[in-house]
């Protein structure tokens, strides 16, 4: 087993609602050979600095996160896409920490596996920029105003897409025009959603 980073220890202690799992889910990814690091608030494990896989909670369970998690197979499916829009990672949850003790196997499994997939260099194939639909209110915005197109045109593809992720899941008209309106500045000034 690989030893714990004591940079991350207070997540196991702060968390009194997943406690016992996530302690668990720490043991089970320590013995598989990674190093612990704190990334984004949580326990990281990495295999030659490139992440692997994630502990992370929620109200209503605890999970691993496979940064390239796509790319397992699922063969006990246990592996869960969390919305349709994430495209590489994947989780496997868990609400008690028997599911953790009697799936154990199959983690670790999953996780040699998630490391073989970086050993060969695999990548998830992303939607491009140009596959994401482009709302209606916008295009008109962008249409309209050349200093935003051209701002847009700059950004990075990820902050293109998360702009237009973000505009595209207001169900109404006027909601997707109200975001569009707050997120024009930080456009312009080459700013990603949530810089």
């Amino acid at each position: 087993m690989n030893n714990p980073n004591p940079k991350v220890d207070f997540y196991f202690s702060s968390n009194e609602r997943w406690e016992k799992e996530i302690a668990q889910l720490r043991r089970i990814v320590l013995d598989c050979g990674l190093t612990e690091e704190l990334k984004w608030g949580c326990p990281c494990y990495t295999f030659h600095k490139t992440n692997i896989v994630l502990i992370h909670v929620f109200k209503e369970y605890c999970a691993l996160l496979f940064f390239k998690g796509a790319l397992l197979q699922n063969s006990h499916a246990i592996l869960i896409q969390q919305t349709e829009n994430v495209q590489a990672a994947r989780q496997i949850r868990f609400t008690h920490v028997k599911e953790v003790m009697d799936q154990e196997v199959w983690v670790k499994a999953h996780i040699y596996e998630a490391i073989e997939v970086e050993k060969a260099g695999l990548k998830v194939a992303l939607k491009k920029t140009g596959e994401y639909d482009v709302p209606e209110e916008f295009q008109r915005k962008l249409e309209s105003d050349c200093k935003l197109k051209t701002a847009f045109e700059s950004l990075t593809p990820g902050r293109q897409r998360a702009y237009l992720f973000y505009f595209s899941q207001a169900k109404q008209s006027k909601t997707r025009e109200s975001r569009i309106e707050k997120s024009v500045p930080n456009i312009l000034e080459g700013k990603g959603l949530n810089d």
